[in-house]
Protein backbone atom coordinates (compact mmCIF):
# COMPACT_ATOMS: atom_id res chain seq x y z
CA UNK A 1 0.00 0.00 0.00
CA UNK A 2 1.40 3.57 -0.89
CA UNK A 3 1.98 6.09 2.11
CA UNK A 4 -0.60 8.36 2.83
CA UNK A 5 -1.99 9.78 5.99
CA UNK A 6 -5.68 10.99 7.05
CA UNK A 7 -5.29 14.72 8.20
CA UNK A 8 -7.41 16.62 9.61
CA UNK A 9 -8.02 20.04 7.97
CA UNK A 10 -9.77 23.43 8.89
CA UNK A 11 -11.75 24.89 6.02
CA UNK A 12 -9.89 27.01 3.65
CA UNK A 13 -10.70 28.77 0.26
CA UNK A 14 -9.15 28.20 -3.25
CA UNK A 15 -9.37 30.92 -5.88
CA UNK A 16 -8.94 29.72 -8.83
CA UNK A 17 -9.38 30.12 -13.16
CA UNK A 18 -11.25 27.03 -14.45
CA UNK A 19 -11.85 25.21 -17.17
CA UNK A 20 -14.40 22.30 -18.44
CA UNK A 21 -13.13 19.49 -19.06
CA UNK A 22 -14.65 17.91 -22.03
CA UNK A 23 -13.53 14.52 -22.65
CA UNK A 24 -15.29 11.08 -21.03
CA UNK A 25 -14.44 10.90 -17.52
CA UNK A 26 -13.05 7.29 -18.69
CA UNK A 27 -10.76 8.73 -21.44
CA UNK A 28 -7.62 9.56 -18.96
CA UNK A 29 -5.39 10.05 -22.14
CA UNK A 30 -7.73 12.85 -23.36
CA UNK A 31 -8.33 14.50 -19.62
CA UNK A 32 -4.40 14.34 -19.27
CA UNK A 33 -4.09 16.63 -22.30
CA UNK A 34 -6.91 19.07 -21.23
CA UNK A 35 -5.22 19.86 -18.07
CA UNK A 36 -2.21 19.96 -19.75
CA UNK A 37 -3.05 22.54 -22.37
CA UNK A 38 -5.60 24.64 -19.84
CA UNK A 39 -2.09 25.06 -17.57
CA UNK A 40 0.45 26.34 -20.23
CA UNK A 41 -2.33 28.72 -21.36
CA UNK A 42 -2.60 29.93 -17.94
CA UNK A 43 0.95 30.29 -17.32
CA UNK A 44 1.06 31.87 -20.99
CA UNK A 45 -1.29 34.50 -20.42
CA UNK A 46 0.29 35.84 -16.65
CA UNK A 47 -3.15 34.41 -15.06
CA UNK A 48 -1.19 32.02 -12.45
CA UNK A 49 1.02 34.97 -11.87
CA UNK A 50 -2.08 37.49 -10.74
CA UNK A 51 -3.19 34.14 -8.75
CA UNK A 52 0.09 33.73 -7.20
CA UNK A 53 0.29 37.43 -6.36
CA UNK A 54 -2.74 37.01 -3.91
CA UNK A 55 -1.68 33.97 -2.45
CA UNK A 56 -1.10 33.79 1.18
CA UNK A 57 1.46 30.69 0.71
CA UNK A 58 3.68 29.42 -2.62
CA UNK A 59 1.51 26.84 -2.36
CA UNK A 60 0.21 26.18 -5.56
CA UNK A 61 -3.25 23.96 -6.42
CA UNK A 62 -4.90 22.06 -9.28
CA UNK A 63 -8.20 21.61 -8.39
CA UNK A 64 -10.85 18.98 -9.70
CA UNK A 65 -14.48 19.64 -8.85
CA UNK A 66 -17.48 18.24 -10.41
CA UNK A 67 -19.87 21.83 -10.97
CA UNK A 68 -23.27 21.55 -12.07
CA UNK A 69 -22.80 18.08 -13.79
CA UNK A 70 -19.73 19.15 -15.84
CA UNK A 71 -16.31 18.16 -14.68
CA UNK A 72 -14.18 21.53 -13.69
CA UNK A 73 -10.62 21.85 -13.56
CA UNK A 74 -8.67 25.02 -11.89
CA UNK A 75 -5.68 26.66 -11.07
CA UNK A 76 -5.78 28.06 -7.74
CA UNK A 77 -4.30 29.39 -4.76
CA UNK A 78 -5.34 29.47 -1.21
CA UNK A 79 -6.47 33.25 0.06
CA UNK A 80 -9.30 35.21 1.00
CA UNK A 81 -8.95 38.00 -2.00
CA UNK A 82 -11.39 37.62 -4.52
CA UNK A 83 -10.71 38.73 -8.19
CA UNK A 84 -13.65 39.75 -10.60
CA UNK A 85 -12.04 37.84 -13.45
CA UNK A 86 -11.36 34.69 -11.48
CA UNK A 87 -13.58 31.86 -12.18
CA UNK A 88 -14.26 30.41 -8.81
CA UNK A 89 -14.00 30.50 -5.65
CA UNK A 90 -13.34 27.00 -4.37
CA UNK A 91 -14.73 26.26 -0.60
CA UNK A 92 -13.07 23.14 0.82
CA UNK A 93 -14.97 21.88 4.06
CA UNK A 94 -13.36 21.32 7.65
CA UNK A 95 -12.97 17.98 8.12
CA UNK A 96 -10.45 14.52 7.96
CA UNK A 97 -8.33 14.81 4.31
CA UNK A 98 -6.66 11.72 2.34
CA UNK A 99 -3.02 13.28 2.03
CA UNK A 100 -1.12 11.18 -0.44
CA UNK A 101 2.68 12.52 -0.48
CA UNK A 102 4.96 12.28 -3.94
CA UNK A 103 7.49 14.30 -6.34
CA UNK A 104 7.87 14.47 -9.64
CA UNK A 105 10.39 16.48 -12.46
CA UNK A 106 7.55 18.65 -13.37
CA UNK A 107 4.30 19.68 -11.75
CA UNK A 108 2.33 18.03 -14.11
CA UNK A 109 4.12 14.39 -13.45
CA UNK A 110 3.54 15.20 -9.46
CA UNK A 111 -0.23 16.05 -10.29
CA UNK A 112 -0.77 12.51 -12.91
CA UNK A 113 0.99 10.52 -10.23
CA UNK A 114 -0.71 11.38 -7.41
CA UNK A 115 -4.16 11.20 -9.20
CA UNK A 116 -2.87 8.05 -10.41
CA UNK A 117 -2.19 6.54 -6.84
CA UNK A 118 -4.77 7.91 -4.26
CA UNK A 119 -8.29 7.48 -6.95
CA UNK A 120 -6.20 3.98 -8.62
CA UNK A 121 -4.72 2.81 -5.81
CA UNK A 122 -5.53 4.39 -2.17
CA UNK A 123 -9.44 4.73 -2.49
CA UNK A 124 -10.23 1.61 -3.97
CA UNK A 125 -8.34 -0.32 -1.18
CA UNK A 126 -9.87 1.74 1.23
CA UNK A 127 -11.48 0.26 4.01
CA UNK A 128 -11.89 2.66 6.86
CA UNK A 129 -12.86 5.68 4.54
CA UNK A 130 -14.91 6.54 1.34
CA UNK A 131 -14.59 9.72 -0.70
CA UNK A 132 -18.02 10.64 -1.28
CA UNK A 133 -17.76 13.96 -3.64
CA UNK A 134 -16.18 17.78 -3.67
CA UNK A 135 -13.24 19.20 -4.59
CA UNK A 136 -9.76 17.00 -4.37
CA UNK A 137 -6.76 18.58 -5.12
CA UNK A 138 -3.15 18.36 -5.81
CA UNK A 139 -0.63 20.79 -3.95
CA UNK A 140 2.63 22.16 -5.87
CA UNK A 141 4.71 22.66 -2.44
CA UNK A 142 8.05 23.58 -3.72
CA UNK A 143 10.84 22.32 -5.26
CA UNK A 144 14.44 19.74 -3.73
CA UNK A 145 16.89 18.07 -5.72
CA UNK A 146 15.40 19.24 -8.93
CA UNK A 147 12.16 17.63 -8.53
CA UNK A 148 8.67 19.57 -7.29
CA UNK A 149 7.21 18.03 -4.58
CA UNK A 150 3.37 18.08 -3.03
CA UNK A 151 0.92 16.22 -2.05
CA UNK A 152 -2.61 15.55 -2.78
CA UNK A 153 -5.81 16.42 -0.75
CA UNK A 154 -9.12 14.47 -0.95
CA UNK A 155 -11.86 14.59 1.79
CA UNK A 156 -12.78 11.71 2.89
CA UNK A 157 -15.94 10.03 5.37
CA UNK A 158 -15.14 7.33 7.90
CA UNK A 159 -17.11 3.86 6.77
Amino acid sequence: MTNYTLEEKDSFTVLGFGTELKSDYTDYAGITKEKSDFWQAVKQDGRLDTLKSLATNDYIFAVNEAVNNKMMHYAGVMTETSLPEATRMIQFPKGEYLVVKGEGKTAEELSNMLTGIAFGQVLPEAKDFAYVGGPNTTVEMGQRNGLVFGEMWIPVVRK
